[in-house]
């Protein structure tokens, strides 16, 4: 008689959990300037490698190596490590402001600025970007004002969006910055939309999707891809792999795929995996693919492989799930550092103008919080009106609604 194995259930679990030694052993990382760059016609089946290997440019002396080298000036450089900074310092301080009291939440960039801030600069001015709650590079980049950023954290009376969002759930379609949704992943599929929309129009304007390694075990990252391959979207497929959702690690959600750029290989979209934390590699990546989309041949899914550094969220507490060193371990290093570098060794920047530039970043994110919290925060000062609750939505107010804003009187 034959006896059946007993099945098992797997649950993938990570290299190392708190209290171990942090373990990036499985990350294979190619040599700086390796990877071929193929032209931006090429077929999708003709570059499955690019979804299991890494671009890189930067290499360990800081030298910008291989096909993939972007057309930045050194100025240009120079403005990417100040967006990169800048970003940094505004985590710092509205971190801080959260401990204080004077709003209720925030979320941290730290070790992902170069993926927002490099992306936003290969966008087109009226392009439109479809964010997650960890792209506020995106804005910084396009010169969004400061302050208005705070307002909307604090939620106060001169908050642009008056009280209607979570605290970092930015909005401005000035600046190619649609509506952050605090449900996950339903951006991916209106990015697509909102693609498939400008190509109908015969307009020229692209869109860019963006998700977390987390959120693309939701149904809406694979209806995305779905019609974008389909219809050949003119739209960047952004995920953005930070090695860790809220608790969880990434092959919870990566499954047997491989890689998150390979899920794209499925659906004919062409995929690539760049190493998020060098910004002359993303940048020259984001190029490459909303060149693709600007000639209208269709999608590119792009995975940028980097690090979380921070906590998920000012609500969550990494040590719970992850070794406490584990940032300090990551392989791929820290973008900023890692453009310094790059700048220093061009001879286009010094350890001395790092420090007074710091310095002169610091005054500027203080003098626009001062300048926001006089507009009031969490516990104090100006709020936005009652009335903001019936503007907006439509074009005529209905009557019950006109009856219960008489009833309040606002």
């Amino acid at each position: 008689m034959n006896t059946l194995t007993p099945l098992r259930f797997h649950v993938p679990e990570p290299a190392s959990r708190p209290g171990g030694k942090p373990d990036f052993s499985g990350v294979a990382i190619p040599k700086a300037g390796s990877i071929r760059r193929p032209p931006v016609e090429v077929a999708p089946e003709e570059i499955r490698d690019l979804a299991y290997s890494i671009i890189r440019v930067l290499n360990h002396e800081g030298q910008a190596i291989g096909p993939w080298v972007p057309d930045l000036t050194q100025d240009e450089l120079v403005a990417g490590l100040r967006h990169m900074m800048t970003l940094r310092t505004f985590d710092a301080r509205m971190q801080m402001a959260q401990r204080q009291g004077k709003t209720s939440f925030y979320m941290q960039h730290t070790g992902e600025e170069a993926v927002s801030c490099a992306f936003r600069i290969a966008l087109g001015p009226n392009d439109m970007n479809f964010p997650t709650y960890r792209q506020a590079g995106l804005l910084i980049a396009h010169d969004y004002p400061l302050v208005d950023m705070m307002c909307q954290i604090y939620s106060n009376e001169h908050d642009p969006l008056k009280g209607r969002q979570l605290p970092v759930m930015y909005s401005s379609k000035k600046h190619g910055f649609f509506s952050i949704s605090g449900n996950l992943a339903t951006q991916f599929v209106q990015a697509v939309g909102w693609a498939m929309a400008s190509a109908i129009k015969r307009d020229n304007r692209i869109a860019a999707a963006w998700i977390g390694d987390g959120s693309t075990a939701e149904s809406d990252f694979h209806a995305a891809l779905v019609f974008a391959s389909t219809y050949k979207a003119p739209v960047v497929l952004n995920v953005v792999n930070n090695q860790w959702a809220i608790s969880t690690f990434q092959g919870i959600a990566r499954g047997g795929s491989g890689t998150f750029a390979a899920r794209g290989l499925g659906f004919g979209i062409p995929a690539l995996r760049v190493d998020g934390n060098d910004y002359l590699a993303t940048y020259a990546v984001a190029k490459w693919a909303i060149e693709r989309a600007r000639l209208n041949l269709g999608p590119t899914l792009i995975e940028y492989v980097t690090y979380r550094a921070g906590a998920h969220s000012t609500s969550d507490d990494p040590s719970a799930y992850r070794p406490k060193h584990e940032s300090e371990e990551w392989p791929l290093g820290d973008p900023v550092i890692r453009l310094k570098q790059h700048l220093i060794a061009a001879g286009a920047w010094s350890e001395g103008r790092h420090k007074q530039t710091e310095a002169e970043i610091l005054a500027t994110v203080i003098a626009a919080q001062k300048e926001a919290e006089a507009f009031g925060t969490l516990h104090s000062g100006g709020k936005p009106s009652a009335r903001d609750i019936f503007e907006d939505v439509y074009a005529e107010l209905p009557p019950h609604l006109r009856r219960q804003r008489q009833q309040i009187g606002v």
